[in-house]
């Protein structure tokens, strides 16, 4: 009898043993199997881009010395050579090298392309010249020997620094026509003897 309660006792101890060992076995497959959750997170906030700048084109007026002077745009950066280009390119009588090609430009900028005559030195004045040379002789005037130009040929006029027999020409007529000069000034009135003409001869002529 003792042996049989002893049986009974150790089968339902095997039963409960046996009955967790399935149920923890059990709960660890159930565990595997089941998926991992799926997290959503939502993107993040793109950064409002604030309103984009306008580039203004570059207005420009171009004058002188080029084949289509006008009014051009241009993007901003350009240089006088950009401006040029659109232009035509200079003309045979710009004078280029009076123009700086790599100047940036601006808005509302005037640009003028000189032509040659432009660009030219007035004739210097001379002062104190070197007795000029005696068309007739050949020989050097002396100093002092001045020439009298109401009473002066064409040949003793010539002798005088920058007159020609044309201009000669001119001062023997205009004498004819207008009477003598009152004052070595007076020449001025000569077509073709301008101020640096005149300051070129005043130390050579007189009226007396």
């Amino acid at each position: 009898m003792d042996g049989n309660k002893r049986n009974v006792v150790w089968l339902l101890s095997a039963v409960v043993v046996t009955t967790a060992l399935g149920m923890a076995l059990l709960r660890l497959v159930e565990g595997r199997a089941r998926p991992a959750p799926i997290i959503i997170e939502p993107p993040p906030a793109s950064p409002t881009a604030g309103p984009t700048a306008t580039v203004q084109p570059l207005r420009v007026y171009i004058t002188g010395a080029v084949l289509r002077p006008d009014v051009y745009s241009l993007p901003p950066g350009s240089i006088v050579r950009d401006l040029v280009s659109l232009a035509g390119d200079f003309t045979d009588a710009a004078a280029v090298e009076a123009v700086n090609l790599a100047l940036p430009l601006a808005d509302g900028m005037h640009v003028h392309v000189p032509a040659q005559e432009e660009v030219l030195a007035e004739p210097p004045v001379i002062s104190g010249p070197a007795p000029p040379a005696n068309s007739l002789t050949g020989d050097a005037a002396l100093p002092g020997a001045l020439v009298n130009i109401n009473t002066a040929s064409i040949a003793e006029l010539e002798t005088l620094p920058g007159i020609g027999p044309a201009l000669a020409q001119k001062i023997v007529d205009h004498r004819a026509e207008h009477g003598p000069f009152a004052t070595i000034e007076a020449i001025l009135d000569v077509s073709g003897i301008g101020p640096a003409k005149f300051e070129a001869i005043r130390d050579w002529i007189t009226v007396q």
